[in-house]
């Protein structure tokens, strides 16, 4: 289970939907109303002078936002079975999600794309990603274990590349903060000190109020050598998901910032001649 945000780990489901409901920053009357229950009652569950009922827990969490996994949490620190699933990827009922993930990887070359966990891991990858990529390894790079936000911030990884990383950093930086407020998830908390933590990264960055206000759209300048080449990128999730493990994925796209990227991505993808 999650520290919540710096909470203390507890099982109590009082302390829990306590916890998250000031995390969402709402009072009891905001809450309550919401939900259409008393403050009184919602004051007794959050006390623990009162037992939810199962239809109570799913309603709370559902009024707060609160993740799947943590759902399940709290409906078994309230002492029911959790009722939503967490299954790998690779499970024979996540076949079609699979599919439709290919489908979209295929779909977006010859640009890249990725298939990203809640700790930004790549799960699943186009080939494009590995040609293009692949251009600006740095002597840190790790094929076989490849964290987007680790490659971004790492000054021996793809960091020493992009000539804007001031601004991708803090676009990162403002994504993970959100999905530390999100989620509460310790993974994803440690993964933020971590790259807190890295050489050049401001310290006024581990408060997100301190953080720059973002343009619009943001690109990614990489530069190796002569070869210059810009994308920006969209984050794609799955609407309405039942399941821990589709709640937590993400689909990056990334597209040309303008035509010379473009043609180069194109030039890549193109089928090498076969020798006679």
């Amino acid at each position: 289970m999650n520290t919540l945000l710096g909470f203390p780990q507890t099982d109590t489901f009082g302390r829990l939907l306590r916890q998250w409901r000031t995390t969402r920053h709402m009072s009891q009357l905001a809450l309550a109303t919401e939900a259409g229950i008393s403050t009184r009652h919602l004051s007794f569950l959050e006390t623990g002078r009162a037992q939810p009922s199962r239809e109570m827990v799913q309603l709370l969490t559902g009024m707060l936002d609160v993740p799947l996994g943590e759902r399940n949490a709290l409906l078994v620190s309230a002492g029911y079975a959790p009722i939503f699933g967490e299954r790998p990827l690779g499970a024979p009922e996540l076949e079609p999600v699979r599919r439709a993930l290919q489908f979209i990887l295929r779909q977006q070359e010859p640009f890249p794309a990725f298939v990203l966990d809640v700790q930004w891991n790549i799960v699943m990858r186009n080939d494009a990603s590995r040609r293009i990529f692949g251009l600006f390894k740095g002597p840190g790079h790790d094929e076989k274990s490849v964290n987007v936000m680790r490659t971004v911030f790492d000054p021996e990884r793809l960091r020493q590349y992009i000539t804007n990383w001031e601004d991708v950093a803090q676009c990162l930086m403002h994504s993970i903060h959100r999905e530390v407020a999100a989620t509460g998830s310790d993974a994803v908390i440690r993964l933020r000190d971590e790259l807190l933590a890295y050489p050049g990264v401001p310290s006024r960055w581990s408060t997100p109020d301190a953080l720059a206000a973002m343009p619009p759209l943001i690109s990614m300048q990489m530069r190796k050598g002569d070869l210059a080449l810009a994308f920006f990128s969209t984050i794609t999730m799955f609407a309405t998901p039942r399941d821990v493990t589709l709640q937590q994925l993400k689909i990056e796209c990334f597209f040309p910032a303008d035509a010379v990227t473009e043609q180069v991505a194109r030039r890549l993808a193109l089928p090498e001649p076969v020798a006679v």
